[in-house]
């Protein structure tokens, strides 16, 4: 039975619109998702829930900038003191050949911090993106003190959260401080694998420059999916990062064979680098009915990938990221966590 850390604080996060298609829709990522989720993990016998933990100032900011981490906690008032009714929003951004200067006006602030435009902000925002990072940093130190599985139901997600931009729905990386905490805690080396649809831009660029964190993403291929301009399978690492990056990006359309194959690479990549902890950034928007992914993978594919992780025999903490298919989430996610744990 896994124990699960999650927290009601989420639903202060609940935007009510997102701009797709030229127009605004109500936000894909929203709180149902955590409900169903929830309800399956109960159904299966899932009960043990925890509470989240206070993460420090100083392990927010090893992981992103003093001044984002200010921006994140700021932006809202700014945003009200400036006369705007609406939901925070960026208009612009310092494009190519403009300066790289952060402006004073929280209009400018948004377009400079963020990565795109589908990811508002609102009254709670920042506290529910501190108590998704909570749920993360709180699940990692049960498995550095001896779990074998633990599953951090966070939301909001974070694996598009850079070092100093948030979108994509993520305003904090959680996988990031998670990976952190395990090397706060004495482990040497940690892994960080991401099979969410989407490319794990964010977590790619904060370890992009590190050889103690492998991070490997299975994801749309840049060229036809979000984030676009990240996640090309030449990236992989820079300096004292090079070689601990890897990429598996693949075209619309694949099915779960091919999908399987990414992961199976992946898995080997990181049995090389023989880490004391794995982070699975766990979204499940590669199912066949997500509405704003390309893959096919159906409900019984998941229980299959849980199992292959579970071979590499690795202390491991999953991190909730995307899935949009909302009735589904909640099978999806726990079929993958049940594939795990009975492949234990």
């Amino acid at each position: 039975m896994f124990k699960t850390v999650c927290t009601e604080e989420h639903r202060h996060h609940f935007p009510k619109g997102e701009l797709y298609g030229g127009e605004m829709v109500r936000p894909f990522e929203c709180p149902e998702r955590w409900d169903y989720i929830k309800t399956a993990l109960i159904n299966s016998n899932h009960k043990e829930f925890l509470e989240p933990v206070a993460v420090e100032h100083k392990h927010l900011a090893q992981i992103h900038s003093e001044d984002f981490l200010d921006f994140l906690q700021s932006a809202w008032q700014e945003w009200q003191d400036a006369g705007f009714s609406g939901e925070a929003l960026p208009s612009v951004f310092p494009n190519r050949r403009m300066q790289q200067r952060r402006p004073e006006f929280i209009d400018g602030k948004l377009g400079y911090y963020a990565m795109a435009v589908e990811t508002a902000m609102t009254a709670g925002t920042w506290q529910a993106a501190l108590s998704s990072a909570g749920c993360a940093v709180g699940a990692q130190q049960l498995v550095s003190s001896g779990e074998r599985e633990v599953f951090a139901l966070c939301r909001p997600p974070g694996h598009h959260a850079a070092s100093d931009l948030y979108g994509g729905y993520c305003f904090l990386n959680n996988a990031a401080l998670a990976a952190q905490g395990f090397l706060n805690d004495g482990a040497s080396r940690v892994a960080i694998l991401d099979v969410d649809f989407h490319h794990g831009n964010g977590t790619q660029d904060i370890f992009y420059h590190r050889n103690d964190v492998l991070f490997l993403s299975l994801h749309g291929d840049p060229k036809d999916a979000f984030p676009h301009f990240l996640g090309y399978q030449d990236e992989t690492g820079v300096g004292e990062g090079e070689g601990y990056n890897f990429n598996y990006p693949m075209p619309p359309g694949t099915g779960f064979a091919v999908w399987r194959e990414a992961l199976s690479a992946a898995c080997d990549e990181v049995a090389k680098f023989s880490p004391d902890a794995l982070v699975i950034s766990l979204g499940v928007d590669t199912f066949e009915n997500d509405p704003i992914s390309f893959f096919k993978l159906k409900s019984d594919d998941f229980v299959t990938c849980g199992q292959q992780i579970a071979d590499l025999g690795i202390p491991t903490l999953f991190v909730m990221e995307g899935g949009y298919a909302v009735e589904e989430i909640g099978t999806n996610t726990v079929n993958v966590l049940n594939g795990f744990g009975d492949y234990q």
